[in-house]
């Protein structure tokens, strides 16, 4: 052996998710200690981000029509389409009403004296009709550029239905793509090996940005946040596991840690989603043909973390006001709230847009939204987390349900 292979076997070793949790603890003591100097280290995390970046375009469209022509059942698919949005709507209803109950219980925003000048425009709910309209793509190659996910899902879909249609003229294609993904998934293992390092560079950047001067005043807040959004994975997600899947849920929490740790470090849904993929195909056993399908439907329109920020910051920003809320305005957050964070793209910040909605809808000031705009980069780590934690929960589920989860591969004892 020599002697490079000595010195670095050891780390070789050490699972995927350990290498990050180094890299993450390192990340905040370099910005403790240098503070805004630690933006030196910011290109890490920038090269790391483009990398996961680019890697999703190929993958979910690549994946996601083998994965259709895997099925060869449209009415399977469709069985999968109704279970997958049905499931997470459920959890997203959940995770807003644990935010408000927490809220309601701990008071973040009893004698909290910040003041707020600056405005915010209210952002308009999407209405039914232009969500379906803009599903189908008038351009699949400008969907592709923009990297549109939703409209990449449906020409994706389309084209796999269509070759599964013609028999024996598209099998040919259809290996074509079978080959693109596979390389693709090897990709993603190549990018995943520097993932320490871009977490690094990343959270040193955040750490070094936030000071105590800025977190101390809305630490209550933080924690509820956290709190809530733990809460929500351990109970709520763990919970669905063992009830409806009869599966071991801390197989199902050791197999989403890698998605988890770089979502938290990027807080960025579709930035995670070629993780996540990894994660549920390679950890958990789901396969190719349900993750590829289940998980980018859940980057775009799962976002139970979202949700669950809504409820607390609603709640924080009443109280900090002194403004008494009904039962029909709790009833309004969580109707809108869940409704709302469909609408939310998996991008860094989006979530206060979906805010700006649900405050409207309660006759809560907007301005206000500028008191947790400052520290929403630290809440957006948190609730990227829950968002990819379920999305690979109801990725898991499905694939139980339609006898395409690997159990051996499941119940392995190789990710600790």
């Amino acid at each position: 052996m020599s002697t490079s292979q000595g010195a670095f076997g050891w780390w070789r070793g050490i699972a995927l998710w350990k290498k990050i949790l180094v890299g993450l603890a390192l990340g905040i003591a370099a910005g403790a200690l240098l503070g805004e100097n630690a933006s030196i280290f910011k290109p890490l995390g920038d090269i790391f981000i483009n990398a996961i970046m680019m890697l999703i375009v190929p993958l979910v469209f690549s994946t996601l029509v083998v994965g259709i022509t895997s099925m060869r059942d449209p009415q399977k698919m469709g069985r999968i389409g109704a279970r997958t949005i049905g499931l997470y709507l459920l959890t997203t209803a959940f995770a807003i009403s644990i935010g408000l109950l927490l809220s309601t219980l701990l008071q973040p925003g009893a004698g909290v004296n910040i003041s707020f000048d600056s405005g915010v425009d209210a952002s308009e709910a999407p209405t039914l009709a232009s969500i379906l309209i803009n599903l189908v793509p008038r351009n699949p190659i400008d969907a592709l550029a923009n990297g549109n996910i939703l409209q990449i899902i449906v020409f994706a879909i389309g084209l796999g239905i269509s070759l599964t249609l013609i028999g024996e003229k598209g099998e040919a294609l259809v290996v074509v793509f079978d080959s693109f993904a596979e390389a693709m998934y090897k990709l993603t293992g190549i990018v995943m090996a520097f993932a320490p390092f871009g977490v690094f560079g990343l959270m040193a950047h955040v750490s070094g940005q936030y000071g105590l001067e800025i977190l101390l005043p809305l630490a209550k807040l933080i924690g509820v946040v956290y709190l809530a959004c733990a809460l929500h994975v351990l109970v709520i997600y763990s919970g669905f596991i063992r009830l409806l899947g009869r599966l071991n849920p801390v197989r199902y929490l050791q197999g989403s840690l890698d998605a988890m740790m770089i979502a938290f470090s990027s807080a960025s849904s579709a930035g995670s989603l070629p993780v996540s993929i990894r994660c549920a195909q390679k950890n958990l056993g789901v396969s190719e043909g349900v993750s590829s399908f289940v998980l980018p439907v859940g980057a775009t329109i799962n976002m139970d973390g979202t949700a669950l920020y809504q409820g607390v910051v609603v709640l924080f920003i009443a109280q900090m006001l002194g403004i008494e809320l009904s039962l029909v305005d709790y009833g309004m957050i969580v109707a809108t709230g869940t409704l709302a964070s469909i609408g939310t793209a998996g991008v860094p910040g989006a979530g206060l847009i979906m805010l700006s909605i649900v405050m409207a809808q309660i006759g809560l000031p907007l301005e206000a939204i500028a008191v947790v705009a400052g520290i929403d980069r630290i809440l957006d780590m948190a609730r990227t987390s829950v968002n990819v934690a379920g999305d690979i929960m109801v990725t898991t589920l499905v694939g139980k349900s339609e006898g395409e989860l690997n159990l051996d591969v499941y119940n392995a004892d190789n990710k600790a």
